[in-house]
This record gives structure tokens, C-alpha cells and sequence, in this order.
């Protein structure tokens, strides 16, 4: 019987390895692209954990979601129906947990004193919701999911991140400036751009004509060059706020 523990064991290893190391990698770049002034690893580790929190809060608001839909629009083989769960439910809510417990743990953190520190912060939040998410899709479907999402959901998720975090940092240095109305425009956009861009990422994944399987290469191609893109200049151009 005890014979099967250490093997036992090696698969649990195995599969964790398997759902973490994409977020890791993911992480250690940003961290890495954090040139002007890097932040405590008591940060970082709490907005990981605050990423697995929304997570949790993510799984909750959406079955609620996606039970109203389900009210409001019977027919789940819809276009409007598809539309509508990714935009209004997992969107909305993904994107908007990640960015309140992302916030009310940095926006007026000491430590936020550089614009990409925004992107940082996001980031992490992001990827420890993704590095979570991905936990429990490797352990109830196996190995099999750990390749695609690696390549596709955990990547997907910082795209969704940076993008926002990029506008959260300007929204920041807005408000240093006295600029009010421009720091609540980058705070909305930084939140409307990430729904925007998740929402269509998931309308694709979710529906099944080739139409949308082309749009989803393409979508997912475009997006990851223009936010390696982003995050390079970004962090070249790094300003102290």
C-alpha cells in the first residue's frame, strides 16, 4: 500500500508543476522588466495571493452570472447567448476582481512610485489568478489541458493585464500631476480595454464556427506581439512618479 505514496506524490508534483511554471515564467519577466525601481517581495507575493482571492470571488459571482443568463436567454447555442457570457459574465467579473483587489491593495501603496510599476501590479495579481485557475483545470482534466493553456489562457491573461496596468500606471501619474479628470479616464479605459479585450478573447474560444477559430489565431497572435511590444516600451520609458 505505502508502496504507491512516492508515485502517488510524483504525479501531484507533476501536475502542479505542470499548471505553476507558465505563470512563473510569465512572472519572472515582468519582474525582470521592472527597471526603475523593483518592488518588495512582500508586495508581489501578497497581489499573488490577492490573485488567487478573485479567483475565488470570480467563481462565485460567475455561476450567479451565468444563472441569470441562463433566465434571460434560454437558447445557449446563440450567438448573443455565447456574446453574452463572455463579454457581460466572465469578462466583466474576471477583470473587474482582479482589478478592485488589485487596487485596494496599491493604489496608494508607498511602493507605487513608478508607472510601470502599474503594469507590475497587475501582472501579478493577473497571473496569480491564472496560476490558480490553471491549477484546478490541470488536476480535473489532466495533462492533456496543461500545453494549450500554458501557450494560450496563462499568456492570455497577462495580455489582459498589461493592457490595463499599462493605463493604471498613467492614471497614477495623472493624479501626481493634478490631473483629475485624465487619472479617471485612464482608470475607466484601463478596466474597459481589459474587459474588451478578454471578452472577445473568450467569444472566440467559445464559439465554434472556423470563422471564429481564424479570428482567435489571429486575435491571440496580434495581441501577444503588440503587448511584448507594449511592455518593452513601457519599461524602457519608465518614469519615477
Amino acid at each position: 500500500m505505502f508502496f504507491f505514496f512516492p508515485i502517488f506524490n510524483s504525479i501531484l508534483v507533476l501536475y502542479l508543476l505542470a499548471a505553476i511554471i507558465p505563470a512563473v515564467f510569465l512572472l519572472r519577466y515582468i519582474y525582470k522588466m521592472d527597471r526603475v525601481d523593483k518592488e518588495s517581495p512582500q508586495l508581489l507575493l501578497s497581489l499573488l495571493v490577492r490573485g488567487v482571492a478573485a479567483a475565488l470571488v470570480s467563481m462565485a459571482l460567475e455561476t450567479l452570472g451565468e444563472n441569470i443568463l441562463n433566465a434571460l436567454i434560454p437558447d445557449r447555442n446563440s450567438m448573443t447567448y455565447t456574446a453574452a457570457l463572455a463579454f457581460l459574465v466572465v469578462a466583466v467579473i474576471e477583470e473587474g476582481t482582479k482589478y478592485g483587489f488589485c487596487a485596494m491593495k496599491t493604489w496608494n501603496n508607498p511602493e507605487f512610485n513608478s508607472r510601470f510599476d502599474g503594469i507590475v501590479y497587475m501582472a501579478f495579481t493577473s497571473l496569480g489568478f491564472a496560476a490558480f485557475e490553471n491549477i484546478l483545470y490541470v488536476f480535473n482534466y489532466g495533462l492533456s489541458v496543461a500545453g494549450p493553456r500554458a501557450l494560450l489562457s496563462v499568456p492570455g491573461h497577462l495580455g489582459f493585464s498589461v493592457a490595463a496596468g499599462a493605463l493604471y500606471g498613467r492614471a497614477k501619474r495623472c493624479e501626481d500631476l493634478g490631473r483629475g479628470f485624465l487619472k479617471v479616464l485612464c482608470l475607466v479605459l484601463s478596466y474597459v480595454i481589459a474587459v474588451l479585450l478578454h471578452g472577445f478573447y473568450d467569444f472566440c474560444a467559445m464559439s465554434t464556427s472556423r470563422t471564429a477559430g481564424i479570428a482567435f489565431i489571429v486575435f491571440v497572435v496580434a495581441m501577444y506581439l503588440i503587448i511584448i511590444r507594449l511592455i518593452r516600451e513601457e519599461s524602457r520609458n519608465d518614469e519615477y512618479i
